[in-house]
C-alpha cells in the first residue's frame, strides 16, 4: 500500500491520501481525541501521540499535529497506523457520518438551501483538494454561520478565504447575505 502525502495552506495539517476510499459518504471530524470514539481509524491515528485532530474525506484523512510537535517526527507513525487500519478490514467509521450541513427551519428556507447549495457545488469541493470542509451552521439576520474542519480550522489563510471568498461569492449570489461568520 503506498499512502501519499500533501501539505495544506495550514503547516499544522497534513493530508494523507491512502489510494481507496475512506469514506464512502459525508465526512467525519474528530477535533479531539475524545470525539474519536466511532472511528476505529482516528483513534488509531490519535494512539501515534501529538496528534491534535483527524478529519476524514472520501479518499483522503486530514491530521493535525500538536502545537510543539514536529512532522519529522510523527509522519512516519501516522503512515503506519494508517496503513495497519487499511490491512485490518476495520471500517473507517462505525455507523453513519453525520449530516454535512446543520438543518434549518424557518421563514428563509429558500435563501438557506441557495446557501448550502453554493457551498456543496463551489465551496466544499475545493476546500476538499485541501484537506478541509466548510459546512452550513446557521442563517440569522443576513448573517451566514459556516463550520471550518480539517485542514480550515485553524488555517492561517481560512479567515482571508471565508472573508474575500467564501462571502463575496455568496454575498454576489445572494443579496440576502449580509455577512459571513465562522463558529467553533
Amino acid at each position: 500500500m503506498f499512502i501519499q502525502t500533501e501539505s495544506t495552506p495550514n503547516p499544522a495539517t497534513l493530508k494523507f491520501m491512502p489510494g481507496q476510499s475512506v469514506l464512502d459518504l459525508g465526512t467525519a471530524d474528530f477535533p479531539t481525541a475524545d470525539t474519536a470514539s466511532k472511528s476505529p481509524l482516528a483513534n488509531r491515528i490519535f494512539a501515534v501521540g501529538d496528534v491534535a485532530g483527524v478529519f476524514l474525506g472520501s479518499d483522503f484523512i486530514t491530521v493535525t499535529k500538536a502545537e510543539n510537535s514536529d512532522w519529522d517526527h510523527i509522519k512516519p507513525a501516522i503512515l503506519g497506523a494508517i496503513m495497519e487500519h487499511f490491512q485490518s478490514g476495520a471500517p473507517a467509521l462505525e455507523g453513519e457520518a453525520a449530516a454535512a450541513h446543520a438543518e434549518h427551519t424557518g421563514e428563509d428556507g429558500d435563501i438557506v438551501t441557495q446557501i448550502k447549495e453554493l457551498l456543496d457545488t463551489r465551496v466544499r469541493p475545493a476546500v476538499a483538494q485541501d484537506g478541509g470542509d466548510i459546512t452550513f451552521h446557521g442563517f440569522d439576520r443576513g448573517i451566514v454561520y459556516l463550520h471550518m474542519q480539517g485542514a480550515c480550522a485553524g488555517c492561517p489563510s481560512s479567515s482571508v478565504t471565508l472573508k474575500m471568498g467564501i462571502e463575496n461569492m455568496l454575498k454576489h449570489y445572494v443579496p440576502e447575505v449580509i455577512r459571513v461568520e465562522a463558529v467553533l
